[in-house]
């Protein structure tokens, strides 16, 4: 059988599940449910990859996911080989860790973030020792599991800094008491009436309305050898650097030649920007700041500590980001 279609593009929005080897179990206990947790929320730091929803099994994940940066592939790589390093490392074990590689079903976003999310949510209780209990008994179970997302969506107490509920919510009313409240209704009436997307996904790989699959086959498959073409590539990750440049320069009232004179959070910034934004490696960076690759890690690496601590410097990079967003 061949594989299913697997395609990126800058923003492409992906409903993400990986199985342990041979079903076997990926967490043993909760500290390793935790540990995935935090590599998880490291790795979409790394790559600028958004997460919408994420549910822990004993043997498997679900994550709903969108790539700003079309990057899917160096996300996951960076994200399993890391948790698998992780858990050969505490069990003293090798090997695979999961069954395959991951599975993607490319999601058309305008109609089916929010239907995904609900769908990756209630996996909890599709379990076998869970058909037997009531709705009530199932209904407080979803509520109660801490390793999802949904506790976030039902209650503000419960957000995870690395979710972003705003998407999905937006369809329910926004991130408010409000949305809250009616994505909660809509979860619950899903769990009675059920969600079926499994007839809906077109080769193994695409869900979305016909438009979309329309546009997904007829142009970006076509287009998907130009993409990797190394020259295409290098055009893209240009204008990529150079509109990241502009938008530091304008957000610090200097230009880049001045910042890389400087010791300090500009340059790191400058640094950490041009490696979550744009795609580019630590050597190419050390080459536009005139240091070497390790300065460029070490850097990175001490302003996410300051960020920890300086609340301004936290709002001067997202102003920065929000500015790459538009």
């Amino acid at each position: 059988m061949a594989r299913p279609l697997r395609v990126q593009y800058l923003g492409a929005v992906y409903h993400i599940t990986c199985r342990g080897n041979e079903r076997r179990a990926i967490f043993k206990e909760d500290n390793d449910r935790q540990a995935f947790l935090d590599i998880l929320a490291n790795s979409l730091n790394i790559y600028t990859v958004k997460l919408f929803s994420y549910v822990l099994m004993e043997n498997h994940f679900h994550m709903l996911v969108e790539t700003p940066l079309g990057n899917l592939g160096a996300f996951m790589r960076h994200f399993n080989i890391t948790y698998t390093s992780y858990y050969n490392r505490k069990y003293k074990r090798s090997g695979h860790l999961y069954q395959g590689r991951y599975k993607s079903i490319l999601v058309d976003k305008e109609s089916y973030l929010s239907v995904l999310s609900r769908y990756i949510h209630l996996n909890l209780v599709k379990m076998k020792e869970m058909e037997k209990k009531s709705r009530g008994e199932r209904v407080k179970y979803l509520k109660k599991y801490p390793w999802s997302s949904l506790p976030g969506y039902l209650d503000e107490k419960n957000k995870e800094e690395f979710i972003d509920y705003s998407m999905v919510l937006e369809e329910f009313g926004g991130d408010s008491e409000k949305g809250r409240k009616a994505y909660e209704k809509r979860i619950f009436a899903d769990l009675s009436d059920g969600i079926e997307i499994n007839c809906k996904i077109i080769g193994q790989s695409i869900l979305g309305n016909d438009r979309f699959i329309k546009w997904v086959k007829g142009t970006l498959v076509k287009r998907k050898r130009d993409r990797e073409c190394p020259a295409h590539n290098e055009l893209r990750r240009y204008r990529a650097k150079e509109e990241i440049i502009a938008a530091i320069e304008k957000e610090l009232g200097k230009k880049v030649e001045q910042i890389k004179r400087e010791k300090g959070s500009d340059r790191q910034m400058v640094m950490d920007l041009l490696y979550r934004a744009g795609g580019l490696t630590g050597v190419e960076i050390g080459e536009i700041l005139g240091v070497d690759y390790s300065t460029v890690s070490q850097g990175r690496k001490r302003l996410r500590e300051k960020i920890k601590q300086d609340r301004k410097l936290k709002l001067r990079i997202d102003r920065i980001e929000r500015t790459l967003s538009i």
